[in-house]
């Protein structure tokens, strides 16, 4: 049975995953029935987000693992876990935990760290010839984690949002132009991604290219590398 890991940042589109891009991630993977496991960091989040009035909370802190828990309803491993030789792909929903939470993105945009574990599974995936999909802003982890690798140089897609376009570039990834149902795949670095809510604007919309997404993604798992 074909394994897929998928990687959430916290609970919430402000300061962590996104919560319809994750979940419609888990409703395909399992009306494909595959295996699906989720993972991710034990650690504070960068801050706490009100989502009501969209302000930051002074002073109260998230763990991004007992909060992403709330989506996988508990059933979820912390991301040192996460080895890709038991996978055949991963998958990163996305919402501004991914920018803020696995990487500083949000903060240091191309000058951007990267949580080491993230960094690690996305190279061992691309090594290993597994499949990596990306959703929302994550592309930005697979740029950042291959910007050392002059060999790779993936193409990926955040919609068209010129700013964040030009820090892929910076990172030395190409971003390709493309709408809210669409996706774009790298063959050679065995990628996905698609731009879900930087365009939205409707969840029906986002669940369009999500399923196209995961789709893709599966059926390049089943492949040789």
């Amino acid at each position: 049975m074909t394994r897929v890991a998928v990687v959430l940042s916290g609970c919430g589109v402000f300061d962590g995953s996104e919560i319809h891009e994750a979940v419609l991630t888990l409703l395909y993977l399992d009306q494909a029935g595959v295996e699906v496991r989720c993972f991710a960091p034990d650690k504070p989040q960068l801050h706490v987000v009100n989502h009501f009035t969209k302000e930051v909370v002074p002073g109260e802190t998230r763990n991004v693992l007992v909060e992403s828990a709330r989506i996988a309803r508990g059933e979820i491993r912390p991301l040192p876990e996460l080895k890709m030789e038991a996978f055949d792909a991963v998958i990163f929903p996305g919402g501004f935990g991914a920018a803020k939470n696995l990487c500083t993105f949000a903060v240091d945009e191309a000058n951007c760290d990267i949580d080491p574990d993230i960094a690690r599974v996305i190279r061992d995936a691309v090594q290993k010839g597994k499949v990596v999909g990306t959703i929302c802003i994550s592309p930005v982890l697979a740029a950042r984690a291959l910007r050392d690798d002059p060999t790779r140089h993936p193409r990926l897609t955040i919609g068209t949002d010129a700013a964040t376009a030009g820090a892929l570039r910076a990172m030395g990834a190409e971003n390709v132009a493309a709408s809210v149902n669409e996706i774009v795949v790298d063959e050679q670095n065995r990628l996905v991604s698609t731009p879900a809510y930087m365009l939205g604007p409707r969840i029906s919309n986002v669940a369009a290219g999500i399923e196209k997404l995961v789709n893709k993604v599966l059926e390049m798992a089943a492949q040789p590398a």
